[in-house]
């Protein structure tokens, strides 16, 4: 929140594609992120040449890591049976019963 994430702009990364209240560096982020999270093996050639055009490689290397933290964390959390503040329904990974 002390970087200019509110309320409202963390409910709308839903649609953070074609939202204006984004910045393309964050539309890139989010989208990088949500690839990662997906279907990492599917980030390819174009997407790091978008990353490379709006990031340091340094960026790059904090945004990657914490990408994978967070998908890390959240699958640990998962594992555990710990409950969430919502669900991921974009998530291409089986349902649990």
């Amino acid at each position: 929140m002390q970087q200019g994430l509110t309320e409202e702009l963390y409910h709308d990364i839903e649609d953070f594609r074609s939202n204006s209240k984004f910045t393309d560096r964050e539309k890139l982020a989010a989208a990088f992120a949500e690839q990662f999270a997906i279907d990492h093996t599917a980030i390819d050639d174009k997407m790091w040449a978008q990353l490379k055009d709006l990031f340091t490689e340094v960026e790059i290397l904090e945004l990657t890591v914490t990408v994978g933290f967070c998908v890390g964390l959240g699958r640990a959390y998962q594992v555990l049976d710990i409950e969430r503040d919502f669900d991921v329904n974009w998530s291409r990974e089986p349902a649990t019963d």
